[in-house]
């Protein structure tokens, strides 16, 4: 197991957008381990590459009960969202001990490639599809609070600043 160190808020990692993988391979399929690893220790719903300070188009996603069901994406992308929309108290480690109640689509259909390279479309719906785009906002170089007002977004990183 191999527990990564998460990229502090404000790195400039965090907002920038991570590079397509272009194919599959094993230094892929081991980061992809080390990242589920990472998530599992927080413990957490998932985990975008960038945040861990890895610069490709990777994420991890699992919000099973169980755990141990963890969807590896490459180069995911949303082709639809539902006109439903959740909220849900978001968080990361990259800005620990804050949280914001955001609101998204309450389903997504999504496309990657698989640890065998194949390109997949998946339906997810609640917290798997909230984590989902979580993590894609990761990849374009967002952060959940992006999607706050400019104050409540403000009063977040404030109280960020003070724990911090």
């Amino acid at each position: 197991m191999t527990k990564r160190a998460f990229v502090p808020w404000p790195d400039k990692r965090l907002r920038t957008a991570a590079a397509p993988v272009a194919e599959i391979t094993d230094d892929i399929r081991a980061i992809w381990q080390d990242m589920v690893d990472t998530m599992e220790a927080m413990p957490g719903v998932g985990l975008a590459a960038p945040q861990i300070g890895v610069m490709l188009r990777l994420a991890v996603v699992d919000a099973s009960e169980e755990r141990g069901k963890a969807i590896l994406m490459a180069n995911p992308v949303i082709l639809h969202a539902s006109v439903e929309f959740r909220d849900h108290e978001e968080a990361s480690p990259n800005l620990p001990g804050v949280s914001a109640k955001i609101s998204r689509p309450r389903a997504v259909t999504v496309t990657y490639l698989d640890h065998q390279g194949m390109k997949v479309r998946k339906d997810l719906v609640g917290l798997w599809a909230t984590s989902v785009q979580h993590q894609i906002d990761h990849l374009q170089g967002r952060m959940y609070f992006d999607r706050l007002s400019k104050i409540k977004r403000d009063m977040l990183l404030r109280k960020a600043r003070k724990l911090g």
